[in-house]
């Protein structure tokens, strides 16, 4: 493994942001994660993945460790499910692909999300009806201050909408390497998520495979998101907002237009795209930081921004949406 002093990470962040780290290694083994925490050398450790879900400054003073552990394998199953481990630099797609292929369905929903694996349960990832969580069994990681190998259960991962253990108290402690996921043989397409059953409507599809189901999510996403290859972007930069069900109702009386989902608990869930663009956000920029033309809860670099460019324009939109409707946008990307 190549330690590496002063690499730019410019290539390494899906926003295609400017920045650098103090030293970089790029681990594809368990032995490089180990040998990168004796190496360094008082440095703080800072995992990255794909960099699909990051806002990255321009001087990271840090020890970058690029993870990007290939391995993938059906660990085990027994009669009510098959047990998928992939390691923490598999490409998500890639993978959920595979187990497509192999005929283990039920991550279908999350199709096409860029990242890594070991990146998918920090975030807690979700799209089209369905998270991470309900498919998740286990997580490897190494506690970066003791080098000792760790595994957390789906419950010890505290998940909630988008978010996790690893953003809260275990934030900085650990380094993901590998993740299980249970996917049921008992499989039930997840179509309640209004889009997808729309698309897979207009497919002329009235009885879905799991592949028909991954072709749909494919496809409304192309539609609607930019490729970060061509355009820097994070994805939705913005959570949608929770509120309690009768300040939506309040808001609903105002803003008739307004979508809201009826939540378990009794909150409600708002489209945070929605509220942006009612501030007349969609498509504008703000210098070289812009919202994407297609999808307002999507921010873009035009072209020579750097995370300070991306969290004013944050900024100006979290304002702009507080004032008219009264609720806080939250932020998806993690800072480093």
């Amino acid at each position: 493994m190549q330690i590496i002093d002063q690499q730019d990470l410019t290539g390494c962040n899906s926003f295609r942001l400017p920045a650098r780290a103090a030293r970089y290694a790029r681990a594809e083994t368990l032995d490089d994660v180990h040998h990168a925490l004796a190496e360094a050398r008082g440095l703080p450790l800072v995992p990255l993945g794909g960099g699909s879900n990051v806002l990255l400054r321009p001087y990271i003073d840090a020890f970058v460790l690029h993870l990007a552990l290939p391995g993938r394998v059906l660990a085990d199953e027994d009669s009510d499910a098959w047990y998928v481990r992939a390691e923490a630099g598999a490409d998500w797609h890639e993978f959920v692909q595979w187990t497509l292929a192999n005929n283990w369905p039920g991550l279908e929903n999350l199709s096409l999300i860029p990242g890594t694996v070991g990146a998918a349960p920090i975030q807690n990832i979700g799209a089209y009806g369905l998270e991470l969580e309900s498919r998740l069994h286990s997580v490897e990681t190494v506690h970066i201050a003791s080098g000792e190998g760790c595994s957390f259960a789906r419950a010890d991962c505290r998940f909630a909408y988008r978010d996790s253990i690893f953003k809260r108290e275990q934030a900085g402690r650990h380094v993901i390497t590998a993740v299980t996921f249970r996917l049921p043989k008992a499989w039930q397409p997840a179509l309640h998520y209004r889009e997808l059953a729309q698309e897979l409507e207009l497919r002329g599809i009235g009885h879905p495979a799991p592949a028909d189901v991954a072709a749909a999510v494919i496809a409304i996403r192309r539609r609607k998101l930019p490729d970060w290859r061509q355009i820097g972007n994070a994805g939705s930069f913005f959570k949608n907002p929770v509120v309690t069900a009768a300040y939506a109702a309040q808001l609903q009386h105002t803003h008739p237009g307004m979508p809201h989902y009826p939540q378990a608990d009794g909150s409600a869930k708002l489209a945070a795209g929605w509220l942006i663009e009612q501030c007349g956000w969609k498509g504008r920029s703000l210098g070289r930081a812009g919202v994407y033309e297609k999808q307002a809860l999507v921010l873009v670099n035009r072209g020579g921004a750097d995370a300070d460019d991306v969290l004013e324009l944050a900024a100006h939109i979290a304002a702009d949406v507080a004032a008219r409707f009264g609720v806080e946008l939250e932020r998806e990307p993690v800072l480093i």
